[in-house]
């Protein structure tokens, strides 16, 4: 998965889940390259809010880096050290003690951690086979693999690994958890790019959208009763069938991608954002009013993305960062004064991903 910014193409096929496998403990990760002593402020002219950014990766391919519920650690998917896809990885908020949490078997993608942090959930296709999966076939134009990515839970370290909620033969992935323990995640077990919720041993098992079209990248609201989440819906006869004839090819064409809510239980949706672009990655502020989000909307060629703020009923659009590339993934800390994300921005070479963390300042 590259997280490069050169098109659409590139930025979105990170958001889809993948998944790894394997109940040996894993080898330990090479530790990153360290910047100098009194590195420089990386905030760009413009980003107002963002204050003391610090880069935490250094080299490779990072992204989807995400807070534990007490702020002190974070876990990632990262393609480094060779490896041909992504694997997973834990270490502490200012990055250091990066340690590998998969096991080096199979995709994965999109790690979350349990409210207590002693167990992690994520999604791999280690079960299908122990190499990288192929890449879609792309002469017809770009599209999304639905590979057979299924959900384990694991300690931080990589052990006591368990599947939960199996559906051997569709995509399971994209999974995120609430503070009072319910995880939610997008499936196609049922025919559809659906959300569904769950308790975190697999119980309460309940679908929350039916809706055709692609519904994913859900996180709860701090308080858990709320959802926000990404959808691309076919809007006219034509653009439903050719949706349906590449998801019977396990394929998904990426179009526009709009920014929705709804209650915990998948009453109220609502749709946020009417942007016409591809917004996605989205993520409310502990204050529960506003929504963090990334998006191409300020590009007209569709290649550069950016992070931006939006107030849950759509009023109030502020772009956040200014970078001519690539800003994704954002996500504030439990307390709102950190904001992580993973941006193009001062890479040793062009197209490096790298995750940074920035005070917020309001």
């Amino acid at each position: 998965m590259k997280r490069t910014a050169p098109s659409l193409v590139v930025v979105l096929v990170v958001v889809l889940a993948a998944a790894c496998a394997a109940s040996r403990s894993p080898a330990p990760a090479s530790p990153p390259a360290k910047p100098a002593s009194g590195a420089p402020d990386l905030a760009l002219p413009g980003e107002r809010h963002l204050r003391n950014v610090r880069q935490l990766t250094f080299g490779g391919e990072n992204a989807e880096a995400y807070f534990s519920f007490d702020g002190k650690e974070l876990v990632l998917q990262s393609t480094r050290d060779g490896a041909g896809c992504d694997r997973l990885y834990v270490m502490n908020a200012d990055g250091s003690g990066v340690r590998q949490a998969s096991s080096g078997q199979g995709r994965v993608t999109c790690g979350y951690f349990f409210p207590g942090g002693d167990r992690i959930i994520y999604a791999s296709t280690h079960a299908s086979g122990a190499e990288c999966p192929p890449r879609p076939d792309m002469s017809q134009g770009y599209v999304w693999a639905l590979y057979d990515y299924q959900l384990y839970t694991a300690r931080p370290d990589g052990s006591e690994l368990r599947p939960i909620a199996p559906a051997p033969g569709s995509y399971n992935a994209e999974a995120t958890i609430s503070r009072d323990g319910w995880i939610v995640f997008t499936s196609t077990r049922d025919g559809d790019l659906d959300l569904y919720k769950m308790r975190l041993d697999g119980s309460g098992l309940v679908r929350l959208t039916d809706t055709p079209g692609y519904d994913g990248g859900a996180f709860f609201s701090a308080d858990g009763k709320r959802i926000v989440f990404r959808a691309s819906r076919p809007r006219t006869d034509a653009e439903l069938a050719e949706y349906r004839a590449l998801l019977a090819r396990r394929l998904v064409r990426p179009g526009q991608l709009e920014i929705y809510t709804m209650n915990a239980d998948g009453s109220d949706v609502r749709q946020v954002t009417h942007l016409g672009a591809a917004s996605f990655a989205p993520f409310f502020h502990p204050d529960g009013h506003r929504i963090v989000f990334a998006s191409n909307v300020g590009d007209p060629r569709g290649r550069n993305f950016d992070v931006y703020l939006v107030n849950d009923d759509g009023t109030g659009l502020e772009r956040i960062t200014t970078n001519e590339t690539f800003d994704g993934f954002p996500m504030f800390s439990p307390d709102g004064t950190k904001l992580v994300f993973s941006s193009n921005r001062n890479g040793s070479r062009p197209g490096e991903t790298n995750v940074f963390l920035a005070d917020w300042v309001e």
